[in-house]
């Protein structure tokens, strides 16, 4: 459970090199290598390798994401939803996001939350006057609440692809934009948005920093980010578990379903090199988010962490 939120110790405005802890969870060495899962590789090659591996799974992702959490992922989305608690009109980013998981259910929540709102006024319009419900009919719509909107942003082109699929299978689409961007260098202007989400996705950024700085940029005073990554499991028994199921049962489910043991084999590795939960929220302070905290699912299996603009 995170500490109480406290103000961060340094503001960034632009990029540059982390001090102390912060700078050793940096994903990259200093000397032009980061890793790859437990692979060493020049930083420019890390880019390619996980578009590639994205590009493998993306027609298989959402079947292995059920096959490989057993369907706990569902619930630790929900659980950001919740969290997020968006109300109708909030404009979200969710980077990485691809299939549009995360997108789906911010519509779908600000919507119900629009509709309780509707009844909410019809319930109050039962005891009015006709006058009073005269003069409503004749102001409304005039200045209600903006459209709530989603932009998906991903870098790979064929996880857009099917997440357009299944808006479109769906009847989702509206209030939803598809945009292919990296996270490390978005294609939005400053202050555009009142929720950053990024769910799973953080860990395959070459330079963690980099996107944390972009994550800042393009929120509005008073926004807000969100991240749900995998993290450290904090309880010996349920890690030692967790460690055999990881590495003996996920490439083999990957083989299975997807005909690809390597992407997911990278998978499982890419989640060990990632900081844990508190070095993570002392990066997320130090780029200038205020009350950083975090909260463990499934026993620190996922961490959902958040932060603020100010």
């Amino acid at each position: 459970m995170a500490a109480p939120c406290r103000v961060p110790q340094l503001l960034r405005a632009s990029f540059g090199r982390f001090s102390g802890v912060a700078a050793s969870a940096r994903s990259f060495s200093g000397d032009g290598k980061t890793h790859f899962g437990f692979e060493t590789v020049p930083e420019e090659e890390k880019a390619k390798r996980v578009y590639k591996v994205f590009e493998n799974v993306a027609q298989k992702y959402d079947v292995m994401n059920d096959a490989m959490s057993l369907g706990v992922h569902r619930l630790w989305k929900d659980a950001l939803l919740h969290a997020m608690h968006p109300q109708p009109g909030a404009r979200l980013l969710d980077v990485a996001g691809g299939t549009g998981d995360i997108a789906f259910r911010f519509l779908e929540y600000v919507r119900s939350q629009q509709q309780r709102r509707e009844r909410r006024v019809a319930r109050s319009m039962q005891t009015q006057s006709w006058q009073d419900i005269s003069s409503s009919y004749g102001t409304e719509g005039e200045d209600g609440p903006r459209e709530s909107r989603a932009v998906v942003c991903d870098i790979n082109k064929e996880m857009l692809k099917v997440g357009k699929q299944k808006a479109d299978s769906t009847g989702t689409s509206a209030g939803l934009s598809w945009v292919v961007g990296d996270a490390e260098e978005l294609p939005f202007d400053d202050e555009q948005f009142d929720i950053y989400t990024i769910a799973f996705g953080i860990r395959n950024v070459t330079h963690i920093d980099q996107a944390l700085q972009e994550a800042l940029r393009v929120l509005k005073p008073g926004g807000r980010f969100l991240c749900l990554e995998f993290s450290k499991v904090t309880n010996p028994v349920l890690a030692k578990l967790y460690d055999a199921y990881s590495f003996q049962m996920i490439p083999v489910l990957g083989e299975v379903i997807a005909g690809d043991w390597k992407s997911y084999q990278y998978l499982v590795e890419s989640i060990r090199r990632f900081p844990d939960q508190e070095e993570f929220k002392r990066m997320i302070e130090d780029t200038g988010f205020y009350c950083a905290q975090f909260h463990n699912l499934t026993g620190g299996v996922v961490a959902l962490h958040s932060g603020f603009k100010l």
